[in-house]
């Protein structure tokens, strides 16, 4: 068995932290952090700058360690990053940032590369279908409302089926409506979700939170009583 196999056997949906600390020139940007995390829904709460977007990216290897160890389902992050990012899928604030293909269709289609190409376009058909886009399936990409290009980012991340999805705040450029739809979806997958989000009704509908401020994690715990000390700190 491959040692990234064996450590994914006995730690399936667990992300931990041992005393992790970023840093880039002489500034530091999160600060001896340990957390373990279980729960299948997890809310990252706190003000802009307080290191949330780090965190978010130490649980692919798009952000390495000063200090410290990350593990993501058993995957040590300097040791396995491959392996990584064939379980963690990540969904950007901004989705042209991860929008690569001219249509939705080829976007969708690139995250299926290596498949039997009648696989590729069964399972294309269905995914435009399912998240509301068949009729934008040819349509190009640049010409997508926000809150389609948001569902396209999504789906072209889902039709993966990683077993984490971490997105960095997915709802923030978008409306009410689209909002709500975007973290429906987030919420209703049967993978583990980590989502960084200013929405403060999005992180009470999650089954565990955390805040950070100023680079230190602050509180970890039910969302209501995590939201409750972030809602203090902003007083």
């Amino acid at each position: 068995m491959r040692p990234e196999a064996a450590a994914e056997a006995v730690a399936l949906d667990r992300v931990s932290l041992d005393r992790v600390t970023v840093q880039r020139d002489d500034r530091v940007i999160l600060r001896d952090i340990s957390v373990d995390l279980t729960a299948r829904r997890i809310a990252v709460i706190g003000a802009n700058g307080s290191g949330k977007s780090t965190f978010a990216r130490l649980l692919n290897g798009l952000v390495l360690p000063t200090a410290g160890r990350v593990r993501v389902h058993g995957l040590d992050t300097r040791r396995y990053t491959s392996a990584l990012r064939r379980r963690v899928g990540f969904v950007f604030t901004d989705p042209q940032s991860q929008i690569l293909m001219p249509t939705p269709e080829e976007d969708i289609a690139l995250s299926l590369r290596g498949l039997p190409r009648a696989d590729v376009e069964r399972r294309v058909v269905e995914a435009l279908a399912e998240h509301g886009l068949a009729d934008h399936a040819r349509v190009p990409a640049s010409e997508l409302s926000g809150g389609q290009k948001q569902m396209l980012a999504l789906a072209s991340v889902l039709i993966t089926e990683p077993a984490l999805i971490v997105a960095d705040e997915p709802t923030t450029l978008l409306d009410l409506r689209n909002a709500r739809r975007i973290a429906d979806l987030l919420l209703s997958t049967s993978a583990q979700i980590i989502v960084v989000t200013h929405d403060l009704e999005l992180a009470a509908r999650c089954d565990h939170a955390l805040l950070f401020d100023d680079g230190a994690l602050a509180a970890s715990g039910a969302p209501d009583d995590v939201i409750a000390r972030y809602r203090s700190l902003c007083a």
